[in-house]
């Protein structure tokens, strides 16, 4: 029966993650205008015997469900009824990973073209005698004859460091030369004298010769290039002969430049470097991605200029973006962030300010992360031996997921890093696949086969096989025991939840570096558990790290999709300084970040949002003088803009101790403009506890029984299953039990509560 459903009124959020593609829709309810109902929507990321590209397929589910409408797959989606699309790829992540990024040229400055192969000397394995460092992501390096150099510092004329003054022109106004000066600006060299962005005095040596440069671009070009990164020395301050090769190579055909300057206007030259590199290798990637995307759509979604509906996608900080500026260096972490935005504003309570750890288990690795009231955000990050700076939620990979495979090695169980995926995927989906994680939760009756999506198979409506996962074990147990020096066998159970046990404490390891390696205790948290394999294990990793509550959204095992409903639109500016933190410089800094204000606000303005739905967040990136760690420095509420007190706190609390002889600079100058998509989500889960009046659930209302592995207990032969739409709020399940929907399966182990809360599962695990 077709539906009839207003125009601009279907919103549509989808994660294509490494195993599973998550689609969360709502649309306006047609008996009550004023609510909203939502759809789910779990199929695999990949799966070329039914579709090439799984958000496509997910929202043309979607609109058959919505419009009640058949739909043939394949066929042009009409736009017409969707308000907007908000997705969330590992396209670009995995290029990074699997190393098939696009094929790119560096031009770099004359006498640097080793630059960014020696990198920063760094020894992950120190010990290590055979140094096997990742290979560059450039294919070939061209270097520029030019050359600014800095002269010195600008701010503070009283310092002898300080070589050169400037008027509000821009012009030298007074130079020194030890303690003479001779009138025409800084004598010593050659080269014209003019002030940076930052403030900084850049003299210019050479500028590069266009003659030169338009062979060498043209060279490339003739080569098969059609990418190109371009990283000068001093560019971050001195953008002007980067602007111009970029310029050139604009205008002989190359489809992509990513110049450090406009990317990254950040100091050193080798982490803005290699992000450039990073940009130039997978921007192509993910622009060939979203052109393909956006073909499975009518003309008003592949029109880039003025597309319509709009489309925004997550960044790895958090906020969203438009589709015309996503890029590769935005979209590292691009689906775990969602998750992150999604429990941080759904499990945080403003009364309690209880610090919440994410775990993300999905198929492929498991994600962590921890909030305390605000994003944490790094600016220099390590992903598959790239160091890329660019700012992203702090987020911890460990490589066990559902799809982690099992093997038996050395004498050891092994869970991953190596990861059956999508396709073929553990040995339970019906396509040949290896065992894994999601195989041992099956055999221990964590995961129902009679309660999961049917979507395996070639035919992709089969259930999962069982029997495959069992065989595959039966195999690998005699195995194991066959080359054990035990007196006794171990049984089938046993061997399969020592798997188990090895996946969760990978997965703990990566929650203790965040917490106890950082000085924060691990039992003073909440576990925010979350990713379709999460439920599973959350009960578990909890006890291992001696925390007591878990909370698990209802729509835990797509919260990364649903993150993305409720994420903010964000918009940032930054510009270098180079500037000491003074009494003096503190209202020209101040001045800075008011300029940035006004056009932040006025881009998020522009975006369509209102002047109170704005909020602002202004920041310096702040060192001591001599060293080359800088911290990005938000005061909190309390510190009214004291960046040097504020930065001292972080400080302190990074490193354990102040170099308090030392002057502060000011590197950076930054303001971030948040659009809020909602003013509120209403009073928080504990705010709910608080009150709720809670009953026990008899084992009669169980929809079925099941025999479930349980850890110390063994096999409970007749542990309840309870379906969640069928419990009611103020329900209490006292565990052994599991609780499952369509899309998750949650296990409450022996001596834990779980108390149903309108929009959460809030799971309280016993004292020992």
């Amino acid at each position: 029966m077709t539906i009839q459903v207003p125009d601009r009124s279907i919103r549509i959020c989808a994660d294509r993650g490494g195993t599973f593609c998550d689609v969360h829709a709502s649309y306006p309810d047609p008996d009550n205008s004023s609510e909203r109902k939502e759809i789910v929507v779990k199929l695999l990321s990949q799966d070329p015997g039914n579709y090439q590209d799984a958000p496509t397929e997910g929202i043309r589910r979607v609109l058959e469900i919505v419009t009640g409408e058949k739909i043939p797959r394949g066929a042009t989606l009409d736009t017409s009824k969707i308000d907007y699309i908000r997705l969330s790829t590992t396209v670009a992540t995995n290029a990074l990973l699997e190393r098939k990024g696009q094929k790119h040229a560096l031009m770099i400055t004359k006498g640097f073209k080793d630059l960014l192969l020696i990198g920063n000397q760094s020894r992950p394995k120190i010990f290590d005698l055979n140094i096997r460092r990742p290979p560059p992501l450039y294919s070939t390096v061209v270097e520029v004859d030019e050359r600014v150099t800095l002269v010195g510092y600008t701010s503070d004329p009283k310092a002898e460091d300080h070589k050169v003054l400037f008027d509000d022109n821009g012009n030298v106004s007074r130079g020194y030369r030890g303690k003479g000066w001779d009138g025409e600006g800084y004598a010593e060299g050659p080269g014209k004298i003019v002030q940076g962005i930052s403030g900084e005095a850049v003299r210019i040596l050479k500028t590069p010769d266009e003659p030169t440069v338009r062979a060498d671009l043209q060279a490339l070009y003739d080569a098969g290039y059609r990418s190109l990164a371009v990283v000068l020395a001093h560019s971050y301050t001195y953008p002007e002969h980067e602007l111009a090769v970029g310029a050139l190579a604009s205008s002989i055909g190359f489809t992509h430049i990513s110049l450090s300057s406009q990317l990254l206007p950040m100091i050193k030259m080798v982490p803005r470097g290699v992000s450039s590199t990073a940009d130039a290798y997978l921007t192509p990637i993910l622009r060939a991605y979203l052109d393909g995307f956006f073909e499975g759509f009518d003309a008003k979604l592949r029109d880039g200029r003025h597309r319509s509906p709009r489309v925004e996608f997550m960044g790895s900080d958090g906020g969203l973006v438009d589709a015309n500026g996503f890029s590769g260096l935005k979209s590292i972490l691009s689906g775990p962030a969602g998750g992150v935005v999604g429990y941080a504003l759904t499990s945080w309570d403003d009364e309690a300010k209880t610090p919440i750890i994410g775990l993300d288990v999905g198929g492929t690795s498991t994600d962590v992360s921890r909030y305390d009231g605000r994003y944490e955000v790094v600016y220099e990050t390590t992903t598959a031996g790239v160091t890329i700076q660019s700012p992203q939620l702090d987020i911890n990979t460990v490589a066990a997921g559902g799809g982690s495979c099992l093997n038996f090695r050395n004498g050891l169980f092994m869970a991953g890093p190596e990861s059956a995926g999508a396709e073929p995927g553990p040995a339970c989906y019906r396509k040949g696949g290896p065992l894994a994680v999601t195989d041992a939760n099956l055999m221990l009756g964590r995961l129902l086969p009679e309660y999961f999506p049917k979507i395996f198979g070639k035919s992709e409506q089969e259930p999962l096989d069982a029997q495959a996962s069992r065989d595959a074990f039966e195999k690998l147990a005699k195995e194991i025991n066959e080359g054990s020096a035990q007196d006794r066998e171990m049984d089938l159970d046993e061997i399969v939840y020592g798997f188990i046990k090895v996946a969760n404490e990978t997965m703990a390891r990566p929650i203790r570096a965040l917490t106890e390696a950082r000085g924060y205790a691990t039992s003073k948290h909440i576990l925010a558990s979350f990713g379709g394999a999460g439920g599973q294990h959350a009960c578990e990793i909890a006890s291992l790290l001696g925390i007591k509550t878990i909370l698990i959204h209802r729509y835990s095992s797509i919260l990364s999709a649903y993150g993305l409903a409720l994420a903010d639109r964000a918009y940032e500016l930054q510009e270098p300084s180079s500037t000491f933190y003074t009494p003096d410089n503190v209202p020209i800094l101040i001045s800075r970040l008011n300029t940035l204000t006004t056009s932040v606000r006025s881009e998020l303005s522009k975006q369509g949002f209102a002047p109170e739905r704005i909020q602002v967040e202004r920041m310096l990136n702040m060192r001591f003088d001599g060293t080359d760690t800088a911290l990005m420095v938000l005061p909190t509420a309390d510190e009214a803009e004291d960046f040097e007190r504020a930065f001292k706190r972080a400080y302190k609390a990074e490193f354990g101790f102040l170099l308090d002889e030392k002057r502060v600079v000011v590197d950076d100058v930054k303001v971030r403009g948040i659009g809020k998509t909602f003013d509120s989500l209403g009073p928080s889960v504990f705010a709910e506890l608080r009150t709720l009046q809670t009953r026990g659930v008899p084992e009669a209302r169980a929809s079925s029984v099941a025999s479930v592995y349980f850890d110390r207990v063994g096999r409970v032969r007749e542990t309840p299953v309870f379906e969640l739409p069928r419990l009611e709020v103020g329900d209490e399940v006292v565990g052994p039990a599991m609780i499952i929907d369509d899309t998750q399966t949650i296990v409450i182990v022996p001596g834990a509560r779980a108390v149903v809360a309108a929009k959460h599962i809030v799971v309280t695990l016993e004292d020992k």
